[in-house]
């Protein structure tokens, strides 16, 4: 029964931090983007600015997704039942 928890703990702390990194570096990347086409043509600011808030409140709601099911795995496990 430990080491079910144990191991389920584990999984939750990887998938969080592999999550945060992935975030981070896409983000990075997307903001590099962005710079670059700004520099390009500065005329599109605005619709390359509601482009990228688009994604990244996308990105925010995938986010949530995984805190709830991190919540779901650690008050509700169904591996310990």
């Amino acid at each position: 029964m430990e080491q079910i928890l144990v191991a389920t703990l584990q999984c939750i702390g990887v998938m969080i931090g592999l999550t945060f990194l992935g975030f981070g570096i896409g983000i990075g990347i997307l903001g590099s983007k962005v710079a670059e086409s700004v520099g390009r043509n500065p005329e599109t600011k605005s619709d390359i600015v509601h482009a990228v808030m688009t994604v990244l409140i996308i990105l925010a709601i995938f986010l949530l997704l995984l805190f709830a099911f991190v919540f779901l795995l650690l008050f509700y496990n169904p591996l310990t039942v």
